[in-house]
């Protein structure tokens, strides 16, 4: 738009597009909140006024109501929604979001660099704002085995397109610190182009993050403790504090926000399933529980608008002040933050939790029918074992990381088998891009699953086809049904299916309508619920246990991965 034109309203010679008059601005700039109209010319504020200095086209009176602005989500990976961002904006924008920072770094694993270019085309034309970084790490390890491997020379091509805004999550911590010339050679054109780089450092402390920060990498969203979490902040890293659907950290580290209030800290969701979304809501649930947990108003919309902005160098969104979008929240309890309306580059989109544009339709996309296991025999789901401890993943609630168990194992007729008894299931990765027969093989503790197998091709960050079950012929099944089906999820119990998801798109994400898919999701696990299993989102928590980079054990296509040691490891010395 004409900066011009801005100027001219600005000054009260010309009328300006739309005024949202006799608000109360929440203004996260000044730390102050107070009367005011918003004057919005060509979708963009032009002038705060004093309430009926201003005149234009058109009026709206929110009696009082409160002016604040969009919400960013500063990580996320869209495939985690199992939507598309067409059906995900159709979630999100009546709560709130106006812009997200996505890192498709799952599609890049199924498809390539062009699972980025999918994701980038994918978001245009909605009413919301979608920007990404890039995949950094394509597989997550050398451990893990995806479509394909993607390279510095692959990916740096893409930072010429502006909605791309830096270098995604480096997980690939191992190669910082040995200097690995791939990973050195990704950050340094990224910060070369003055984007950022974003951190994926669990556990990391003390020297190792000294050089891990030294690299250039500039954030972290995998802190789970205060003290992990203020190291980071006094080293410059921006901390990203989570609140997904597996890995919840907003309440453990509130005492530290609360303590601090550092500039340098944002909410992110990273990884929230549409039940979760659709319950709970997106970033305004964590402004929610931040105010609950004694944050004050301000401190907490900051976190999820304008420290968020700084951190991107997004220097036109993130507060509500001249020149920046017209991405407003009408809110009417601060303290409920009960989001009422919301304007997206001035135009009204979303009113009393419902959007006001049209649904999104299916699409046909290159990301259809990738699922390719080939035919897996029994012979390949058999564990030989010897009397004696075993290494078991051990599953910790609410969390992605896991537990290193050493316990004993039944043998049966010199193989590990699996013991209701004892709540330890069978864990099988299959390689599932190019039909290599390759099968990764553990025992898990903690689904309490008494019968039957649960099987995902969702399964980071690779996303071979991961199953967890009681006996061999069920987990078979299982295998045999994902492939029928195209990706997804399926619950087989004694060789029939109980229940599915289909994921066509890239065996991560569905085309149905996100109340059918909410449904068929919420289906599965009362299914899995009534099979004895104890844990609130088994599918997400099973997703989770092949992603070779969060500790302590994993288990990939290749094998058992001591994450500390980044090797694979015997299940038995």
């Amino acid at each position: 738009m004409s900066s011009a034109r801005r100027i001219r309203v600005a000054r009260g010679e010309e009328a300006a597009d739309l005024i949202l008059r006799n608000g109360r601005l929440v203004n996260v700039c000044s730390g102050e909140i107070y009367p005011a109209d918003m004057v919005i010319v060509e979708g963009t504020i032009a002038a705060i006024g004093e309430p009926g200095q201003y005149q234009a086209a058109e009026v709206h009176d929110l009696g009082g109501r409160f002016l604040v602005p969009g919400l960013l989500d500063g990580h996320m990976h869209i495939e985690s929604t199992m939507m598309t961002l067409a059906q995900f904006a159709q979630i999100v924008v009546p709560h709130g979001t106006t812009t997200v920072i996505i890192d498709p770094h799952e599609y890049a694993n199924v498809m390539g660099v062009e699972g980025i270019r999918y994701a980038l085309a994918s978001g245009r034309n909605l009413p919301l704002t979608v920007y990404a970084v890039l995949s950094s790490c394509v597989p997550a390890s050398p451990l893990e085995s995806p479509r394909q491997i993607l390279s510095a020379a692959d990916l740096l091509p893409l930072l010429d397109d502006d909605r791309v805004l830096g270098l995604a999550e480096m997980m690939d911590v191992p190669g910082v610190l040995q200097g690995n010339p791939q990973v050195l050679a990704k950050i340094e054109a990224t910060r070369a182009r003055g984007r950022v780089v974003d951190g994926h450092a669990p556990g990391v402390r003390g020297r190792d993050l000294n050089a891990y920060a030294a690299a250039g990498i500039m954030s972290d969203h995998e802190s789970t403790a205060i003290d992990e979490a203020r190291e980071k902040l006094r080293l410059g890293m921006w901390l990203m504090v989570r609140e997904g659907s597996a890995a919840r950290n907003l309440e453990a580290l509130l005492p530290l926000i609360k303590e601090l209030d550092p500039p340098r800290a944002c909410f992110v969701t990273d990884d929230r399933d549409p039940v979760d979304l659709v319950q709970r809501g997106h970033i305004d649930s964590m402004v929610r529980m931040a105010i609950a947990g004694g944050l004050s108003h301000m401190q907490a919309i900051r976190m999820g608008t304008l420290n968020t902005a700084h951190y991107f160098h997004l220097d036109d969104r993130g507060a509500l002040v001249p020149g920046y979008v017209a991405d407003i929240l009408v809110v009417g309890d601060l303290e409920q933050f009960d989001i009422q309306e919301v304007y997206k580059d001035g135009v009204l989109v979303a009113q009393a939790g419902e959007p006001l544009f049209a649904p999104p339709t299916s699409e046909a996309s290159a990301a259809h029918g990738i699922v390719n296991t080939g035919t897996i025999r029994p012979e390949q789901l058999r564990i030989p074992g010897q009397a004696g401890d075993v290494a078991i993943i051990g599953i910790e609630p609410g969390q992605i990381t896991t537990l290193h168990l050493t316990e004993t194992a039944p043998l049966v007729d010199g193989q590990l088998v699996p013991d209701i008894f004892r709540d330890l299931l069978k864990l099988v990765v299959v390689e599932r891009h190019h039909a290599s027969g390759r099968v990764g093989l553990a025992l898990v503790k903690g689904f309490g699953l008494k019968k039957g197998a649960i099987a995902s091709t969702v399964a980071h960050d690779a996303h071979n086809l991961v199953i967890a079950g009681t006996n061999d012929a069920d987990i078979l099944r299982a295998i045999e049904a994902i492939n029928e089906i195209g990706g997804g999820f399926v619950l087989v119990v004694d060789g029939q299916v109980r229940a599915s998801v289909a994921l066509p798109l890239g065996g991560l994400v569905s085309t149905l309508p996100v109340d059918q898919l909410v449904s068929q999701l919420q289906t599965l696990d009362t299914a899995a619920a009534a099979l004895g299993c104890t844990l609130e989102h088994p599918f997400m928590t099973l997703s989770f246990l092949s992603l070779s980079v969060i500790p302590s054990l994993k288990l990939t296509d290749q094998g058992l991965v001591d994450v500390a040691a980044a090797q694979i490891v015997p299940l038995q010395q």
